[in-house]
């Protein structure tokens, strides 16, 4: 036997191979005999006939210590050993469209999904896409005519290649890449809340929470029905449909006899205010309209549907409250995970607060201001938080998503402990493990003023700026600012390089 088949073995020594795949620390007392295998076992057999065998990809959410050096080892082992199987690990996903063809884009064409399957592994990872919506016919039309692929599956590519938490690369995805990963397009432009067919008479299908169901039903056949954890992401509108669909997927399941499986949501830059304005304008179109109108009118447009339990909070013609994550939240069963930047571009669009590179008014910079702290005390009574001070949008699908970080812990971390904490809160009701932190949202009061921020370009140069660049860059006075914290300018400008 070689060396590296040795290393290999010694290496995979460290898991013990449950019924289900997952993988397991296994721990036995000193002189306690492990069962042997065993010896002709099935698997040996079907290799010998030549027959295809069922991989079962590891699963390293067990492994404690450096899991990255753990991983790389693992991985550089597999490619010398067995480089046919380190193809496995660059596996794109594949189109599959809805075998149910009543369930469709807003064109009519039939919706879909993009699947990488991970045999063996009992987790899965569902991706809701965002992008905006359109809320009448005028600016349906209008969306239809420059962002086509948001509404028809008609050019929709055969495979796809997953970033972030989609990806099949452990170093990029240090805790999920080994899951069952589905990645859901957005083409109903209703906030994945929509549950009206095209007819004569609607020029538009709005079918976006059918989408959800029909794809789970059709998954339950592909082994979903097998799965231990089922994860609901989605970025930006797809953030917001997590929250809207999260307990609908876990009724789902359970109603067609899958009541085991533990549903849960991750929610990336879809925790919106329904705050006033910095500078009001008429509803004219989805980017301006101010997101209550927006979504008011949107509801009767799409025929959208309500989580029961937070419509019952509000009176007939209010359920549009149950589109922003903190009125929505508290009436969840389905424990969710918000990732929401403070300073979110998106948010700032539709408050019409517009960073053009010129230096900000006053008036805009205390309002950014206060937008952060606003957003920081929605998100003081949720659970499982991830809140940096930076100026962006979307997180989770970017391929830096392991390089931001919240008082010294990555976002991936932090999802890793929220993990453990829900499995160990099952298990046997026990706390949040110490120096796992799940509830961190950065204090410091401007954007980027968090080092880990993703970098910003100037628009014009195309130049990277620093934090302190950028400030200047927005027209923040250094002076001032220091004289209204009671600090030297010298000691203001060291906290903002450090992310004090």
């Amino acid at each position: 036997m070689g060396r590296g088949t040795v290393q290999m073995l010694l290496l995979l020594g460290l898991l013990h191979w449950g019924p289900g795949g997952e993988g397991r620390k296994s721990w036995r007392r000193r002189g306690q005999q492990q069962q042997q295998p065993p010896a002709a076992a099935p698997r040996e057999r079907s290799e010998a006939a030549g027959q295809p065998v069922e991989s079962f990809p590891l699963d390293f959410t067990a492994v404690e210590g450096n899991m990255d050096s753990f991983m790389a080892q693992i991985k550089s082992l597999a490619q010398s050993l067995y480089p046919c199987s380190a193809q496995n690990l660059h596996q794109e996903l594949r189109l599959h469209l809805l075998l149910n063809s009543s369930v469709t884009c807003n064109d009519g064409s039939p919706a879909g999904y993009y699947l990488k399957e991970s045999k063996g592994s009992r987790r899965w990872l569902l991706f809701l896409e965002g992008g905006w919506y359109c809320f009448n016919r005028e600016n349906c039309n209008t969306r239809y005519e420059t962002m086509r692929k948001l509404m028809s599956s008609k050019e929709w590519p055969v495979t796809k290649t997953g970033t972030g938490i989609l990806s099949s690369q452990p170093e990029e995805n240090p805790h999920w890449w080994n899951a069952n990963m589905v990645f859901i397009p957005y083409c109903s432009s209703d906030v994945w809340c929509g549950a009206s067919a095209k007819t004569e008479k609607n020029e538009y299908a709005f079918m976006g929470s059918l989408i959800i169901q029909e794809v789970v039903k059709e998954l339950v056949g592909k082994g979903l029905g097998n799965a231990k954890v089922l994860l609901l992401a989605g970025s930006s509108a797809g953030g917001t449909g997590v929250l809207l669909n999260v307990d609908r997927v876990a009724e789902q399941l359970e109603e067609m006899g899958y009541p085991g499986i533990q549903v849960r949501g991750l929610a990336d830059s879809g925790w919106f205010l329904d705050n006033k304005q910095y500078r009001r304008t008429d509803c004219i179109d989805s980017i301006t309209c101010a997101p209550t109108e927006a979504i008011r009118r949107g509801l009767r447009y799409w025929n959208g549907i309500i989580p029961e339990r937070c419509r019952m909070q509000f009176k007939e013609g209010e359920e549009w409250n149950c589109f922003f994550g903190y009125k929505i939240y508290p009436t969840l069963r389905s424990p969710v995970f918000v990732v929401q930047w403070l300073f979110d571009e998106a948010q700032l669009t539709v408050d019409n607060v517009h960073l053009t590179g010129q230096p900000v008014q006053e008036g805009q910079w205390l309002y950014i201001q206060n937008l952060g702290r606003e957003l920081r005390n929605t998100l003081k009574d949720v659970t499982a938080s991830f809140a940096p001070a930076c100026l962006s949008h979307e997180i989770i699908t970017r391929t830096h998503w392991t390089d931001i970080q919240v008082k010294g812990t990555s976002l991936p971390r932090a999802l890793h402990c929220w993990d453990r904490s829900l499995h160990d809160s099952n298990k046997n009701g026990k706390a949040p493990l110490k120096g796992c932190p799940i509830h961190l949202i950065d204090s410091c009061p401007w954007p980027h003023c968090n080092p880990s921020c993703p970098t910003i370009q100037d628009q014009y140069t195309g130049q990277e700026m620093n934090v302190i660049q950028f400030l200047m860059h927005m027209g923040f006075d250094v002076q001032k600012m220091a004289q209204q914290q009671g600090l030297e300018p010298s000691k203001l400008l060291g906290m903002l390089s450090s992310g004090s």
